[in-house]
Protein backbone atom coordinates (compact mmCIF):
# COMPACT_ATOMS: atom_id res chain seq x y z
CA UNK A 1 0.00 0.00 0.00
CA UNK A 2 1.18 3.35 -1.09
CA UNK A 3 1.67 6.33 1.67
CA UNK A 4 1.29 9.86 2.00
CA UNK A 5 2.50 11.84 5.20
CA UNK A 6 -0.09 13.51 6.58
CA UNK A 7 1.03 17.05 7.77
CA UNK A 8 0.10 17.80 11.31
CA UNK A 9 0.39 16.80 14.72
CA UNK A 10 -3.31 17.20 15.42
CA UNK A 11 -4.21 13.45 16.21
CA UNK A 12 -8.10 14.13 15.96
CA UNK A 13 -7.17 15.16 12.62
CA UNK A 14 -5.53 12.01 11.56
CA UNK A 15 -7.90 9.82 13.32
CA UNK A 16 -10.42 11.77 11.00
CA UNK A 17 -8.73 11.18 8.08
CA UNK A 18 -7.93 6.57 8.56
CA UNK A 19 -11.91 6.35 10.04
CA UNK A 20 -12.90 7.41 5.52
CA UNK A 21 -13.00 3.95 4.04
CA UNK A 22 -12.67 5.02 0.41
CA UNK A 23 -8.79 5.59 1.14
CA UNK A 24 -6.34 3.15 -0.49
CA UNK A 25 -3.08 4.91 1.01
CA UNK A 26 -1.84 4.36 3.93
CA UNK A 27 -1.78 7.72 6.48
CA UNK A 28 1.25 8.39 7.91
CA UNK A 29 0.93 11.22 10.92
CA UNK A 30 4.47 13.03 11.57
CA UNK A 31 5.22 11.57 14.30
CA UNK A 32 4.89 8.21 12.95
CA UNK A 33 7.40 9.50 10.32
CA UNK A 34 9.55 10.66 13.05
CA UNK A 35 9.18 14.41 12.22
CA UNK A 36 8.75 16.36 15.52
CA UNK A 37 8.27 20.42 14.12
CA UNK A 38 5.67 22.95 14.66
CA UNK A 39 4.59 23.53 11.27
CA UNK A 40 4.79 27.71 11.47
CA UNK A 41 1.42 29.13 9.72
CA UNK A 42 2.27 32.66 8.97
CA UNK A 43 -0.43 33.70 6.04
CA UNK A 44 -3.53 35.22 5.90
CA UNK A 45 -5.13 32.71 4.10
CA UNK A 46 -5.82 28.76 4.72
CA UNK A 47 -4.81 28.19 1.20
CA UNK A 48 -1.34 29.85 1.73
CA UNK A 49 -0.84 28.20 5.33
CA UNK A 50 -2.08 24.58 3.73
CA UNK A 51 0.60 24.90 0.86
CA UNK A 52 3.65 25.74 3.29
CA UNK A 53 3.09 23.38 5.48
CA UNK A 54 2.78 20.63 2.88
CA UNK A 55 5.99 21.85 1.09
CA UNK A 56 7.97 21.58 3.95
CA UNK A 57 7.74 18.15 4.47
CA UNK A 58 7.97 17.32 1.32
CA UNK A 59 11.24 19.45 0.97
CA UNK A 60 11.83 17.50 4.55
CA UNK A 61 11.36 14.54 3.32
CA UNK A 62 11.19 14.43 -0.60
CA UNK A 63 7.79 12.32 -0.54
CA UNK A 64 4.87 12.45 -0.95
CA UNK A 65 2.40 14.07 1.57
CA UNK A 66 -0.77 16.15 1.90
CA UNK A 67 -1.67 18.99 4.45
CA UNK A 68 -4.55 20.72 6.09
CA UNK A 69 -5.76 23.93 6.82
CA UNK A 70 -9.39 24.36 8.55
CA UNK A 71 -10.53 27.68 10.01
CA UNK A 72 -14.01 28.51 10.87
CA UNK A 73 -16.04 31.20 9.64
CA UNK A 74 -18.96 33.39 11.32
CA UNK A 75 -21.20 35.42 9.46
CA UNK A 76 -21.76 38.10 12.16
CA UNK A 77 -17.74 38.26 12.56
CA UNK A 78 -17.06 38.81 9.59
CA UNK A 79 -15.41 35.27 8.56
CA UNK A 80 -13.64 35.49 12.29
CA UNK A 81 -11.73 33.59 13.61
CA UNK A 82 -10.50 32.05 10.28
CA UNK A 83 -7.39 31.64 9.41
CA UNK A 84 -6.45 31.98 13.60
CA UNK A 85 -9.07 29.85 14.57
CA UNK A 86 -6.63 27.47 16.30
CA UNK A 87 -5.30 30.58 18.11
CA UNK A 88 -8.50 32.39 18.83
CA UNK A 89 -7.90 32.98 22.53
CA UNK A 90 -3.98 32.75 22.56
CA UNK A 91 -0.62 30.67 21.25
CA UNK A 92 -1.72 28.11 23.83
CA UNK A 93 -4.31 26.61 21.16
CA UNK A 94 -7.27 26.13 24.20
CA UNK A 95 -10.24 24.44 22.90
CA UNK A 96 -12.01 25.85 25.54
CA UNK A 97 -10.55 29.22 25.62
CA UNK A 98 -11.32 29.62 21.95
CA UNK A 99 -15.10 28.83 22.35
CA UNK A 100 -14.97 31.01 25.35
CA UNK A 101 -14.25 34.10 23.08
CA UNK A 102 -16.31 33.26 20.37
CA UNK A 103 -19.65 32.93 22.54
CA UNK A 104 -18.75 36.04 24.05
CA UNK A 105 -18.31 37.64 21.00
CA UNK A 106 -21.61 36.19 19.99
CA UNK A 107 -23.32 36.97 22.57
CA UNK A 108 -27.10 38.49 21.81
CA UNK A 109 -26.54 38.17 17.91
CA UNK A 110 -29.12 36.76 16.23
CA UNK A 111 -27.25 36.08 13.18
CA UNK A 112 -25.65 32.92 14.17
CA UNK A 113 -24.71 31.42 10.54
CA UNK A 114 -21.23 30.04 10.43
CA UNK A 115 -19.16 27.19 8.48
CA UNK A 116 -15.98 25.43 8.61
CA UNK A 117 -14.28 25.41 5.71
CA UNK A 118 -10.87 23.00 5.63
CA UNK A 119 -8.38 23.34 2.42
CA UNK A 120 -6.17 20.40 1.74
CA UNK A 121 -2.60 21.03 0.00
CA UNK A 122 -1.38 17.30 -1.65
CA UNK A 123 1.85 17.66 -3.17
CA UNK A 124 2.69 14.17 -4.93
CA UNK A 125 5.39 13.53 -7.64
CA UNK A 126 6.29 17.03 -7.04
CA UNK A 127 3.61 18.31 -8.00
CA UNK A 128 0.89 20.29 -5.35
CA UNK A 129 -3.01 20.16 -5.59
CA UNK A 130 -5.90 22.02 -3.42
CA UNK A 131 -9.15 20.40 -2.76
CA UNK A 132 -11.80 22.63 -0.40
CA UNK A 133 -14.35 20.92 1.98
CA UNK A 134 -17.18 23.25 3.26
CA UNK A 135 -19.83 22.52 6.14
CA UNK A 136 -22.67 25.15 6.85
CA UNK A 137 -24.60 24.88 10.12
CA UNK A 138 -24.80 27.83 12.87
CA UNK A 139 -23.08 28.52 16.42
CA UNK A 140 -25.02 27.59 19.42
CA UNK A 141 -25.23 29.57 22.44
CA UNK A 142 -24.18 26.92 24.83
CA UNK A 143 -21.69 24.02 24.18
CA UNK A 144 -23.23 20.87 23.41
CA UNK A 145 -21.54 17.18 23.86
CA UNK A 146 -18.06 16.08 24.76
CA UNK A 147 -16.27 14.09 21.37
CA UNK A 148 -14.91 16.07 18.80
CA UNK A 149 -12.38 18.45 18.80
CA UNK A 150 -11.91 22.31 18.40
CA UNK A 151 -15.40 24.27 17.88
CA UNK A 152 -17.34 21.07 17.94
CA UNK A 153 -19.27 21.58 21.09
CA UNK A 154 -21.21 24.67 19.72
CA UNK A 155 -21.43 24.11 16.00
CA UNK A 156 -24.62 22.84 14.94
CA UNK A 157 -24.14 21.81 11.36
CA UNK A 158 -27.46 22.60 8.82
CA UNK A 159 -29.77 19.29 8.34
CA UNK A 160 -27.81 18.10 11.60
CA UNK A 161 -30.20 17.53 15.02
CA UNK A 162 -26.48 17.03 17.07
CA UNK A 163 -23.51 19.02 16.97
CA UNK A 164 -20.41 17.87 16.01
CA UNK A 165 -19.50 16.97 19.43
CA UNK A 166 -22.28 14.68 19.80
CA UNK A 167 -21.86 12.83 17.22
CA UNK A 168 -19.59 10.19 16.36
CA UNK A 169 -16.82 9.51 13.78
CA UNK A 170 -19.61 7.65 10.80
CA UNK A 171 -22.18 10.65 11.92
CA UNK A 172 -19.65 13.34 11.76
CA UNK A 173 -18.33 12.09 8.32
CA UNK A 174 -21.67 12.33 6.77
CA UNK A 175 -21.21 16.64 7.21
CA UNK A 176 -17.64 16.99 7.79
CA UNK A 177 -15.93 19.59 5.86
CA UNK A 178 -13.12 17.72 6.40
CA UNK A 179 -14.21 14.76 5.11
CA UNK A 180 -16.13 16.35 1.94
CA UNK A 181 -12.05 17.73 1.06
CA UNK A 182 -10.36 14.31 1.66
CA UNK A 183 -13.38 12.94 -0.94
CA UNK A 184 -12.30 15.15 -3.51
CA UNK A 185 -8.71 14.12 -2.82
CA UNK A 186 -9.75 10.78 -2.85
CA UNK A 187 -11.75 10.51 -6.00
CA UNK A 188 -7.88 12.37 -7.83
CA UNK A 189 -6.12 9.82 -6.13
CA UNK A 190 -7.97 7.53 -7.93
CA UNK A 191 -7.52 8.94 -11.71
CA UNK A 192 -3.94 10.31 -11.14
CA UNK A 193 -2.14 7.02 -13.22
CA UNK A 194 -4.43 8.00 -16.15
CA UNK A 195 -3.72 11.55 -15.46
CA UNK A 196 0.39 10.70 -15.63
CA UNK A 197 0.13 8.78 -18.14
CA UNK A 198 -1.57 11.17 -20.50
CA UNK A 199 1.51 13.66 -19.52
Amino acid sequence: MQQLIFATNNQHKVDEIRSIPAIKYKIISLKEAGINIDIPEPYDTLEENATEKSIVIHKLTGLNCFSEDTGLEVEALNGEPGVKSARYAGDGKSFKKNIEKLLFKMKGLKNRNAQFRTILSLIIDGNEYKFEGICKGIILADIRGEGGFGYDPVFLPSGAQKTFAEMDMEEKNRFSHRKKAMDKLVDFLQILPKKLNNI
